[in-house]
């Protein structure tokens, strides 16, 4: 019988949907994605589950908005001590025991017991930071001794070994299955591009780190061929949310942290598996990150919880076979609010920001739906020409926000840490 396949998961932070050429980039030069995603199957209408990093990644881990888990509001800071609950299912626990598991790169789940370290989640071993890396104090983790030691960062060379330890721990774990997290921090702020791996980037420094990026999954896709585990091993790239001051949100509608708007949550996905998903596919089937722990779960032959409540379903079929989507809507969270629905045709926007105002837009009676299929920038409401829709969308908005009010109800906001972060020079 043949073992499940090994993962590597490839979280990108802050890489907008326009940064990649399969995606319609034209400025930064990723040809080794391209070549992904040609060899692979591509998504166009993939979510990030949030629009900042925090409970982005809470909800890619889990298979459950952040919502569930006390993680919706902002991002955590360092002087916070909240976290992900330690008995929270995740991905690694979904895997366990036939797979060796670990996270390489950014946790920012929580840095203070019991949320840390990432070994109580399901990670046999961990080689990263606690949270982003324009925050401090700020040390890289590393078990590789037997125990968690610090060092500091060395921030243009981050990207390299974040790399290098996955291959690494690929080869070490080359004789049984294994699933890699590998969390990077770029194109994330501060931009420090590798002076080891420079491109003469049109874009920039951010040109840069990105295409440091696409060339380190070159390198580790002909690592895996060399190794004969290409055919094993599922390869999955994508973001944690939008871009952020730098960056393409391609045709869409603003950035990171951009209220509902399109631009802070689609993002690139790529899945590569040579011989098991087809190559050159391209689906607008409807996507999550939330669904990577069902998906995951299912092509490694694992069964779930039969009472485990999560938001995500599994798209092996869509990836496999070109099936539809099993989403019939992907609910869009603001912080703790339903700041929209997309369903196949339609986007319904109740929520957006001017200046400093977080505004409702329902509650002022301006209905916002758009025709993502003539409209993706999301331009022009369409509610006056099709009330229908609207009415239906409307009534989709409530019974997202009726489902999910409890849990917001059960974690009030915690207390301000006592300093912000601060940016290094």
């Amino acid at each position: 019988m043949a073992r499940p396949p090994n993962i590597i998961v490839i979280l990108a932070d802050d890489l907008g949907y326009g940064d990649l050429g399969c995606d319609g980039g034209t400025i930064i030069r990723t040809p080794e994605l391209d070549r992904m995603a040609a060899e692979g199957v591509r998504l166009t209408d993939f979510y990030a589950s949030a629009n900042v990093c925090t409970p982005s990644r809470a909800g890619l881990l889990t298979g459950g908005y952040a919502i569930r888990y006390g993680l919706a509001r902002e991002v955590i800071q360092p002087a916070d001590v909240n976290g992900l609950p330690p008995q929270t299912f995740t991905i690694p626990k979904a895997l366990k025991p036939d797979y060796a598991t670990a996270l390489i790169g950014k946790w920012h789940l929580g840095h203070v017991a019991p949320h840390w370290p990432p070994h109580l989640f399901g990670f046999d071993a961990f080689f990263g930071l606690p949270y982003s890396h324009d925050m401090r104090p700020l040390a890289l983790y590393d078990d590789a001794g037997g125990s968690l030691t610090e060092s500091k960062v060395d921030f243009p060379k981050l990207t390299q070994a974040f790399f290098e330890r996955t291959v690494a721990f690929a080869e070490a774990n080359r004789e049984k299955s294994f699933f890699v997290l590998l969390a990077l921090t770029a194109p994330h702020v501060p931009l420090r591009p590798n002076p080891g791996d420079l491109t003469g980037s049109a874009a920039g420094a951010y040109g840069e780190v990105v295409e440091e990026i696409d060339r380190n999954v070159g390198r580790l896709l002909r690592r895996l061929e060399a190794l004969s585990l290409a055919e094993d091993t599922l390869v999955v790239f994508t973001s944690d949310n939008g871009p952020w001051f730098e960056g393409s949100s391609g045709p869409f509608r603003d950035r990171k942290g951009g209220a509902a708007w399109e631009g802070g949550y689609r993002v690139p996905f790529i899945a590569r598996r040579p011989g098991a998903l087809p190559a050159g596919r391209v689906s607008n089937a409807l996507a999550s990150n939330l669904d990577l722990l069902p998906t995951l779960a299912a092509m490694a032959g694992k069964a779930l919880p039969k009472d485990l409540d999560i938001d995500g379903r599994d798209i092996s079929g869509v990836l496999r076979d070109g099936a539809p989507s099993p989403h019939e809507e992907i609910v869009l969270f603001n912080n703790t609010d339903v700041a929209a629905i997309r369903t196949t045709r339609w986007k319904y926007v109740v929520r957006s920001y001017y200046r400093t105002l977080d505004i409702p837009l329902d509650r002022f009676n301006y209905p916002l739906l758009f025709d993502l299929a003539a409209d993706p920038g999301e331009n022009y409401s369409v509610a006056r020409l099709h009330p229908d829709a609207a009415e239906e969308m409307k009534a989709r908005i409530e019974r997202a926000r009726a489902r999910y009010a409890p849990f917001a109800e059960a974690f009030p906001p915690a207390p301000a840490p006592a300093s912000a972060a601060e940016h290094p020079d």
